[in-house]
């Protein structure tokens, strides 16, 4: 677990006695590095066991995934961030760089965490960077409502999340993820009980986010700049997804009745937000929207608590973060040309740049989860698993992957086809660090196509 820590620690000295004119250069290959050290994390990955255990971390196959693609989004947040801060002077840049350092550390230990307190506390300690980077990094003047809606949101979500588990560890005597598990189920019967079911889970909800607490999200991703949308769609909304999967497991009894009504909405908010991503206008708004109508899935999915559920949602959680980070970084280099993120205004970029309208048309159909993507076998699981639990949501969701084509190929559309407007007279060609970082997101995708079983979890 050091080998992995001690030099993401170290990249904060690194980044600010590099050379200037090394910094981008020196950062960006030192995160690689650390990204390609924690793959020694997948060896053992089947095992149903813990891995590299010490007193307070350990890696299992729910969070070995996530770990590893938080540490692969480093690097390719640094390269997507270079043109974004050019302009900047040199501190900043420092800046930008640490905060994202930080949050990968925060990120690491909240994955890596045995006991329930530190992962609450590194699960809040991610809210700080990420604060910083939307309302100072931001590009529009609301950027700091975006920040107060993100601030608020998430910490009126969590506060009853540490009354919850200061309650658990008074009568459980422990918050160790390794031994709750082997407790005895509580038996919760007062409507007390029921409200502390409902505090459990009501920070992950948010931080998912459900359809109904959703809308922080749009604005944050809308506001923040590149690194920060790339982080908080790829690894921030997966906290929330881990943290079910490790509380639903202490929470059993209960599961069966309180489930059913957030299951309706988280379902429900699939179909909504699929709707709503039809009628935008705004390029980026589209893709936030689109990652609550996919995380809408992934809750419902660990709510039916059958392992094809969470198998189902840690495959789309992995396909998702990386899909949606890529979509990012492609309308991140629009707005670096055209200075807008209005779709209408800026359409018909495939004649000009043939190579990312390629792009484009792959992470589009990883959006609407083509075979034989992993995003189709997440889907598909999740879509079992809930057909299992009720007949009745094939309707729900059979609707929602029909909306989630139908607005993916519109956002590829609106995009790349039609004639190029006539106000855009001069545009930049496309250069090769932007195919590079595109290709970093869509190749581990491609590759998992023929290793799933890395992201299966512990139902092997």
């Amino acid at each position: 677990m050091l080998k992995i820590l001690l030099p993401t620690i170290m990249l904060i000295p690194t980044t600010w006695l590099v050379r200037a004119k090394w910094l981008w250069t020196t950062t960006m290959v030192h995160s690689l590095m650390i990204a390609l050290a924690s793959f020694a994390w997948l060896n053992n990955v089947l095992d149903t066991g813990w891995n590299s255990v010490n007193n307070f971390m350990a890696t299992d196959p729910i969070s070995t995934p996530l770990l590893i693609l938080t540490c692969w989004l480093l690097p390719l947040t640094i390269l997507a961030s270079q043109n974004h801060t050019s302009s900047e002077p040199k501190n900043r840049q420092r800046m930008y760089i640490t905060l994202l350092t930080s949050l990968q550390f925060f990120l690491i230990l909240a994955f890596s965490a045995t006991e329930l307190i530190m992962f609450y506390v590194m699960f809040e300690a991610t809210l700080i960077p990420t604060l910083i980077l939307i309302t100072r990094w931001g590009n529009q003047t609301e950027r700091l409502n975006a920040g107060t809606y993100f601030l608020f949101y998430t910490l009126m979500g969590s506060l009853p999340l540490l009354v919850a588990l200061l309650i658990l560890q008074n009568s459980m005597g422990s918050l160790s993820i390794i031994t709750l598990q082997y407790n005895d189920p509580m038996s919760l019967l007062s409507y007390a009980d029921k409200f502390w079911w409902a505090a459990c889970l009501l920070a992950f909800l948010v931080k998912m986010p459900l359809y109904g607490v959703h809308l922080w999200l749009p604005k944050a991703h809308v506001e923040a700049p590149i690194a920060g949308s790339m982080i908080l769609a790829a690894v921030l909304l997966k906290l929330g997804g881990y943290g079910m999967i490790r509380m639903l497991s202490i929470l059993e009894p209960l599961n069966k009745e309180l489930s059913y009504p957030f299951i309706i909405l988280a379902l429900w908010g699939v179909i909504m937000t699929g709707s709503i991503c039809l009628r935008q206008t705004d390029l980026k708004s589209l893709i936030a929207y689109s990652s609550v109508s996919h995380m809408g899935l992934v809750v419902a999915g660990i709510l039916t608590q059958t392992s094809w559920g969470i198998t189902g949602a840690l495959i789309l959680m992995i396909a998702h973060g990386l899909t949606s980070s890529a979509l990012f970084c492609l309308a991140n280099t629009n707005y670096e040309r055209t200075h807008s993120r209005t779709m209408i205004l800026a359409r018909g970029l495939q004649v000009a740049l043939p190579l990312m309208a390629t792009w484009w048309f792959l992470t589009s159909l990883a959006n609407l989860a083509l075979p034989p993507l992993p995003n189709l076998m997440g889907e598909l699981m999740i879509i079992t698993s809930l057909f299992n639990w009720s007949w009745w949501t094939i309707a729900l969701t059979g609707l929602g992957t029909l909306i989630t084509a139908s607005y993916s190929l519109y956002m590829f559309l609106m995009t790349q086809r039609g004639p190029l407007p006539t106000h855009i007279l001069t545009l930049e060609p496309s250069h090769s660090r932007e195919h590079l970082l595109l290709a970093l997101h869509m190749l581990p995708l491609m590759m998992l196509i023929f290793k799933p079983e890395l992201i299966w979890a512990w139902t092997t």
